[in-house]
């Protein structure tokens, strides 16, 4: 049985939500492109629990951070086009697909919203860290930040489709 291919309507949350997608990505970019001439040529390129930098690389490592976050957006987006190809807990019905897709969607975009947030902190941190700045964002917190909102984000998406049965 094949699943209804039909269009999700955007809603305002799901507009905000790829708009915001849009400027991270816009300022990734941007920031990457207005600081690179100035940093030094060794950066750092990881960092440990605590956030310190624990290793180190050419500053033209910092150009994977805004390729790779382009990347998952792009891919994110693509996705997103095609919700009848997502997996679902339940079975998808004509009755239920609209609620499905929707909550998969925004999901998505959700997900996406984090990723996007998580390469701008590194991009922002790196370049701050590499400018003599101590602008620190990372810390255990935010570690901890970016174990918990991937998870909670999953966890809604599973209770919520248990809820559609």
């Amino acid at each position: 049985m094949s699943r209804p291919k039909i269009k999700v309507p955007y809603e305002q949350i799901d507009i905000l939500v790829e708009l915001l997608n849009i400027t991270l990505l816009i300022l990734i970019w941007g920031y990457t492109i207005m600081n690179y001439l100035e940093l030094p040529d060794t950066i750092p390129i990881h960092f440990n629990a605590k956030g310190e930098p624990d290793d180190f690389g050419h500053r033209s490592n910092l150009w994977l951070l805004p390729a790779i976050a382009t990347f998952i957006f792009f891919l994110m987006f693509i996705v997103n086009l095609f919700p009848h190809a997502h997996n679902y807990m339940v079975n998808v019905t004509e009755e239920n697909a609209l609620k499905l897709y929707r909550l998969s969607t925004r999901v998505l975009r959700f997900a996406n919203l984090f990723c996007m947030l998580l390469f701008a902190v590194l991009v922002y941190e790196i370049i701050g860290m590499s400018s003599g700045k101590d602008a620190r964002i990372m810390s255990s917190g935010f570690l901890i930040f970016s174990i918990i909102a991937p998870l909670a984000i999953v966890i809604y998406a599973v209770i919520k489709q248990k809820q559609m049965r």
